[in-house]
């Protein structure tokens, strides 16, 4: 696994791309907008997200509880703290709140309804809009920025590993090798 295609190309998103792509999705349909903002500042997969109920969503808490869909067996939750900005609009569009009131606490009831293309679509659409394309304008590429932040604002790697819901640690590693301006930004900790 690596940061780069097989011709060398970027495969995340940088802090400025994800500020233009957060951007673009200021200007799109509220339903778009919230699975943008749960791509990019959960660091989730498109599946994970799409499949997200409303009583997976801890406003309490301050995070949302994914089930891991790439491990071999069902029943792997993580929780990943996320913005209030964005728990706020997921009540706001999604009615988070009243859903789990009712008495099956919004159990099975998907904040977004569609099918993986339908979203990919709907995210690539806002990758447009924000100017940006190659094999870093994507919902993959928003989880690797995810996980290129998330290294760069000095989070361990044992507590990306566990939001991103990897098994391994070395499959959370290759976010260490970053480059460019976050490589920058290491490296100036390092140096004091």
């Amino acid at each position: 696994m690596s940061l780069y295609d097989e011709t060398g190309a970027r495969k995340y998103l940088t802090e400025s791309e994800r500020k233009a792509f957060l951007a673009a999705a200021e200007r799109v349909d509220r339903q778009v907008r919230t699975l943008c903002m749960t791509l990019a500042f959960a660091g989730c997969r498109l599946s994970e997200a799409l499949a997200l109920t409303a009583d997976r969503a801890d406003l309490a808490g301050g995070v949302i509880v994914f089930e891991t869909l790439k491990k071999r067996r069902a029943g792997i939750y993580r929780a990943v703290p996320v913005p209030p900005a964005l728990l706020e609009a997921l009540d706001l569009v999604h009615g988070i709140r009243e859903l789990q009131s009712r008495r099956d606490k919004g159990r099975g009831t998907r904040l977004w309804p569609w099918s993986r293309m339908t979203g990919w679509r709907a995210v690539h659409h806002v990758m447009e809009d924000a100017g940006l394309s190659g094999p870093h304008a994507s919902p993959k590429g928003l989880r690797h920025g995810f996980g290129v932040a998330a290294v760069s604002a000095g989070i361990p790697l044992n507590l990306v590993q566990k939001w991103l819901g990897h098994a391994q640690l070395s499959t959370t590693a290759i976010y260490a090798d970053a480059v460019g301006a976050e490589e920058q930004d290491i490296a100036r900790r390092m140096w004091g």
